[in-house]
């Protein structure tokens, strides 16, 4: 946990995780859960990239062979990293819907959904405990939300201690278009942040969420500042999703003044070009 006198908040800086997200939480503790029938099956899933990742090395840790359906124009340096872990990935989707069809389509293998997983989500409320360790009278959580898989196993673990703000970018609300829905809904994306840009979000996250998370959108100019602010003051070199959640806090659009904040930095797999291009726009 790192504090930052200038942002007036605690970071929590999950892009120091093994793959460089949090998501190696939820994946390893799927993984973990397998029987051995289904270990010898395999696991598949779908990703843009830092689940990928993730299961790609959990599976790895217990020899089980990992198959990943990605999609035309994901990140190659997540599709190499995925690969790197020793994952199978198809790429011969044009879409992430194809691909999540795909992977639906691997039926002898075991699908470790990204936001739609009791064992993910419990696995990724690990972060939250740590948080109540470090921070014991937190009061508010931020945290940047795509399917839903981290903020529905911080909203678990937290039981009401801190309020919680899911931040999503503008052009990517697939949370906040299923909590206003009731349902897990379909929707269109176009973000700099593609660790936050699902095409729908899992209906478990929604279930857990409803009611107990605050919504709040960030436009691509404030995920921009957010980056640079966490690379030039905090020194962390996190990918655009990872700075939704400062960017929402720089923005003046959560209120911190109620206590203890804490921010959640995740992930840190930077496409090197994109990186250089937004760190240089000032």
């Amino acid at each position: 946990m790192l504090s930052s006198a200038a942002l007036g908040t605690h970071l929590k800086a999950e892009l120091f995780q093994k793959t460089g997200s949090f998501k190696a939480r939820g994946a390893l503790n799927r993984v973990a859960a397998l029987t051995e029938d289904e270990r010898r099956r395999g696991v598949v899933t779908w990703s843009a990239g830092n689940h990928a990742q993730a299961v790609a090395w959990a599976a790895a840790q217990y020899d089980v062979d990992c198959l990943v359906a990605m999609w035309e124009g994901v990140s190659p340096l997540k599709v190499e990293a995925t690969r790197g872990y020793g994952a199978t990935v198809d790429l011969s989707s044009a879409n992430p819907s194809i691909a999540y069809e795909r992977a639906l389509e691997e039926t002898d293998r075991v699908f470790v959904h990204p936001h739609n997983d009791p064992w993910v989500i419990a696995g990724h409320g690990t972060l939250a405990l740590e948080i109540l360790e470090d921070v014991p009278d937190v009061a508010t959580v931020v945290v940047g939300v795509g399917g839903g898989g981290l903020v529905s196993g911080i909203v678990t673990a937290l039981a009401g201690r801190a309020r919680v703000v899911a931040v999503e970018p503008e052009h990517a609300q697939a949370f906040r278009a299923g909590l206003e829905a009731g349902h897990s809904v379909q929707v269109e994306t176009n973000t700099i942040a593609d660790g936050l840009a699902p095409p729908f979000a899992g209906e478990l996250a929604l279930q857990i969420c409803r009611g107990l998370v605050d919504s709040v959108l960030v436009s691509e100019e404030e995920i921009a500042d957010g980056m640079r602010f966490l690379y030039t003051r905090a020194k962390l070199a996190c990918e655009p999703a990872g700075a939704a959640a400062a960017a929402a806090v720089l923005a003046g659009k959560v209120d911190i003044a109620d206590g203890p904040t804490v921010v959640i930095v995740s992930g840190g797999n930077a496409v090197a070009k994109q990186a250089a291009a937004i760190l240089g726009e000032r």
